[in-house]
């Protein structure tokens, strides 16, 4: 069976970003003994991800590389924005042990009510500076992986929009 949308792929990857020295390093390795899980067509995954997949059979390999605005986009100076270490303040009038680490993620609500994630990038005196730009936003992407399997979503699946299941979402 080969992928395309409405499909459920599990498949193991290694994923690498390329540095400003222009070598690949890893970010993250999902191995076939807990192997991610996607509906293709469905996944919220970068599209050029799913194109590159598509067409693919369990046992394939696979190796390819996704620029920037392919991926996750371009990174902007714009989503980093300084706030006032007040805010992170608790009753107490302190800061949480350990919350305000950089790379620790925020949660806010925006201007709309939406969720967003911020990271904190460092504090400098008394204020924080949060980025809003996805992790992997301005990064050169390469993926090496393998297929494990394919198969037809079920008609639940299709219907809710994700994988259910082992390794999927439970309900």
């Amino acid at each position: 069976m080969k992928i395309s949308d409405g499909k459920v792929v599990s498949t193991s990857y290694t994923l690498y970003t390329l540095s400003p020295d222009d070598e690949f390093e890893l970010v993250e390795e999902v191995g076939e003994e807990e192997p991610m899980l996607y509906l293709a067509g469905h996944s919220g995954l970068p599209p050029q991800f799913e194109e590159n997949l598509n067409g693919l059979s369990a046992e394939d390999t696979y190796n390819f590389e996704i620029a920037p605005e392919d991926a996750f986009g371009e990174y902007y100076d714009d989503n980093v924005v300084d706030f006032s270490v007040e805010m992170f303040k608790i009753e107490d009038g302190k800061v949480p042990a350990g919350f305000l680490e950089p790379g620790n993620p925020i949660p806010f609500t925006n201007d709309d009510g939406a969720r967003i994630q911020g990271r904190v990038k460092e504090v400098i005196d008394d204020k924080v500076v949060i980025d809003f730009n996805h992790p992997l936003a301005g990064k050169k992407l390469k993926f090496e992986g393998k297929i494990i399997s394919v198969r037809d979503a079920s008609p639940e699946e299709m219907d809710h929009g994700h994988v259910h299941g082992p390794g999927g979402h439970h309900h």
